[in-house]
């Protein structure tokens, strides 16, 4: 609880700084919540309440090639650490999230809180993250038409924006749903350039999650899902929605599907259990819309690690 009250402390001390600073202009920048395709993989990219769910200590990589083929297209590399303490109803978690397009480097360091409350048939579980994002645009590496421009003469100021978000999210053996809001503080530009926090509702991403687990026979598995993004910004409207298949064959192999239809986009991706504890996972991204005129699409890949005292592998977890 200590915890909880610091960070909601720190929150509404940056929204009240905003007022004194100077007046913003239109210049939102956005700390949207980045496309990932193996995100049921590891929840924890879109949840803070999913640290500790697995029961162990669960490490993740994850390397992204977003839009293959076009230049200065998005290259998004993570690393997450999730694990529940002695009393199991106390999780922390840290992820951290590197990311590179054109001249631009972002840099995203969060630690996550959960605490998990046991019901009749499953858990609850409620999760705060604090962190910062970190940005910085190097314009002196561009090719420009007018090499005087005074404009990108210099590198843009890096930028250091603290930021927290919250989470809930309930699991059983069979069924899982989470709502998340990844960011509470949005930033503006103001009109000498600088950037500040801007507390506003409309500024406010919900990711909503859920999905299901069906046995068809002994050795098959279909695990049907859905991800939507709403984001309350003016024109207040889906800007992710997934829904996904996966098929599990003999706890081993992950075949599945996705169609992502906001963007227009079919993913395919297989995953491996190599054991208990080691799995690799491929994903590709075919854009059947506009987008493929100017992109080969987006890889994805991801490597999972569990840390075990006792390894049992006759009780794998599908969430």
């Amino acid at each position: 609880m200590k915890i909880f009250r610091c960070i909601i402390i720190l929150v509404l001390f940056s929204i009240n700084n905003v007022y004194c600073q100077n007046i913003l202009d239109s210049s939102r920048i956005s700390l949207g919540f980045p496309v990932y395709s193996q995100y049921l993989q590891n929840g924890l990219m879109i949840n803070p309440a999913y640290a500790g769910t697995r029961g162990v200590l669960s490490s993740s990589l994850s390397y992204r090639m977003q839009w293959m083929g076009t230049s200065g297209s998005p290259v998004i590399q993570s690393l997450s650490l999730h694990s529940p303490l002695k009393n199991d109803k106390v999780a922390l978690g840290l992820i951290a999230q590197f990311m590179q397009y054109g001249v631009t480097k972002s840099t995203s360091i969060y630690a996550d809180y959960a605490y998990h409350i046991r019901l009749r048939r499953g858990r609850i579980s409620l999760g705060l993250k604090a962190g910062t994002d970190l940005s910085n645009t190097d314009y002196t590496s561009l090719r420009l038409i007018d090499a005087d421009d005074p404009v990108f003469k210099t590198n843009d100021r890096p930028f250091i924006l603290p930021n927290a978000g919250a989470g809930v999210y309930y699991f059983e053996d069979r069924f899982f749903a989470g709502l998340a809001i990844p960011s509470f503080l949005g930033y503006h530009r103001t009109n000498n350039g600088s950037v500040v926090p801007h507390h506003s509702f409309s500024d406010y991403d919900f990711l909503i999650t859920g999905g299901a687990l069906f046995n068809v026979s002994r050795i098959l598995k279909i695990k049907p899902s859905f991800l939507m993004n709403y984001s309350l910004q003016d024109t207040k409207k889906l800007t992710q929605f997934d829904i996904n298949a996966n098929f599990i064959i003999a706890d081993l192999l992950w075949a599945g599907s996705s169609w992502r239809v906001t963007e227009q986009v079919i993913v395919g991706i297989i995953q491996v259990q190599l054991n208990d504890q080691l799995m690799f996972g491929i994903s590709y991204d075919y854009p059947a819309g506009r987008m493929s005129n100017f992109s080969k699409g987006s890889t994805e890949f991801i490597l999972r690690y569990e840390f075990r005292y006792k390894v049992s592998a006759a009780n794998p977890r599908y969430f």
